[in-house]
């Protein structure tokens, strides 16, 4: 079983998570930010992982601190539901359309932390919610995750279905990436570790 299980508490967030990589999408989410919950509800359904998650933070201060640490905890909990990476994928790749929007998603899960993060559409808020911080959290996730992470967004006229596409898009590379591939028997890499 590919499964983790992360505790986090610092004077800004409390967070517990649970993760099965190789589930169904069952989640439940509760972060208090109702625009995020619904990103990773999406995520979770998409990228078949079975989630529970809940945050509780100083959202009377800003979502900042929300947002990130969800972040570090859902790419530590990957991290440690890979083990060694032994006999998966490792890249996965996809264009998702949500409506007029578009985003590209590519992963590596080879160890190596990296963010690029292109967003075309100028909105910055849903709601009270400053869609920026999407940036801090995929930041904070590929590199508790180890892994190379590519956003690029080249167009959409709508905010919502811009992020739905990002976020959907992100699970369904990273249901590729992490699958089993049955011809890798060893380490997916030629340095023999990732």
């Amino acid at each position: 079983m590919r499964t983790a299980e992360m505790k986090r508490t610092t004077r800004e967030t409390d967070i517990s998570l649970k993760m099965n990589l190789d589930g169904t999408g069952k989640h439940s989410i509760s972060t208090g930010i109702g625009f995020f919950d619904h990103m990773l509800e999406l995520f979770a359904r998409h990228a078949l992982i079975d989630l529970e998650l809940t945050c509780k933070g100083d959202l009377q201060v800003d979502y900042h601190h929300t947002v990130e640490d969800v972040g570090l905890v859902l790419g530590a909990a990957l991290d440690q539901a890979l083990g060694d990476r032994r006999g998966i994928t490792r890249y996965g790749s996809f264009l998702l359309p949500m409506d007029e929007a578009r985003a590209d998603v590519l992963v590596d899960l080879g160890g190596r932390p990296y963010l690029v993060w292109k967003i075309s559409h100028p909105e910055q808020h849903i709601r009270d919610f400053n869609v920026q911080l999407l940036e801090e959290f995929m930041r904070a996730f590929s590199t508790n995750a180890r892994m190379n992470l590519h956003v690029v967004q080249p167009y959409g006229a709508e905010v919502h279905h811009v992020y739905e596409a990002v976020f959907k898009g992100l699970a369904r590379a990273l249901r590729i990436a992490v699958a089993y591939d049955p011809r890798e028997t060893g380490i997916p890499s030629s340095k023999g570790t990732i």
